[in-house]
Formats: C-alpha cells, sequence, structure tokens
C-alpha cells in the first residue's frame, strides 16, 4: 500500500468558498475516487490556503490514471481549477506533487 500526502495551494479569496464546496462532493465522485483505488482519502486546509492532501492506494500513479479516464472527475477538475494558485495550466490532479514520506510510526 502507497501513503501519499500532497500540497497545493487555494487562492486566499476562496478558502471559505472551497470549504463549502467539499460539504457535498458530488456522490458520483465520491463513487469514481473508491473505484479507482483512492482509500482514506483526507483534505485538510489551514485559513491561508495551504491544502494537505492524504490518500492511501495500492499504486499511486494506477489509481491517477483511473480517475483521469472518468467524465465525473474531468467535471469536478473543471470546477476545483479556479480555486487554485500556481496550476501553471494543468488540473488540479494533476498538478499535486506528493512529498517524501522520511518518517512513519505504525
Amino acid at each position: 500500500m502507497q501513503r501519499v500526502c500532497f500540497l497545493l495551494k487555494v487562492r486566499s479569496g476562496r478558502v471559505a468558498e472551497y470549504r463549502e464546496r467539499h460539504k457535498d462532493v458530488w456522490a458520483a465522485m465520491l463513487a469514481a475516487l473508491s473505484e479507482a483505488g483512492w482509500r482514506n482519502y483526507s483534505l485538510f486546509l489551514r485559513e491561508d490556503g495551504l491544502l494537505v492532501g492524504y490518500l492511501e492506494t495500492d499504486d499511486f500513479e494506477a489509481a491517477r490514471a483511473a480517475m483521469d479516464a472518468t467524465e465525473v472527475n474531468a467535471r469536478w477538475q473543471a470546477e476545483m481549477a479556479d480555486f487554485f494558485e500556481e496550476l501553471d495550466g494543468r488540473a488540479p490532479d494533476a498538478a499535486m506533487r506528493p512529498l517524501s514520506e522520511v518518517f512513519h510510526l505504525a
């Protein structure tokens, strides 16, 4: 199992709206994430917009590819893109870069 942690930056003026949007994530998006192998997926958001994501999966690249193949993910990413800084033209899920794990207490 891979444990994946990543960072993104939500625009400071959009933090409250970003929180609200995640109170009711589409059922089809939740199902697609589960079917693609995203487990124990959490997002943590600091008031200044720093977003920390964490998930567990058997194969992160395969899980990302499975999501890329879904129509619901394309719609979700298009709706979420304006919330983020520094995407450089990429979708939010394509812009996330996993952090290297340096310690884990099991």
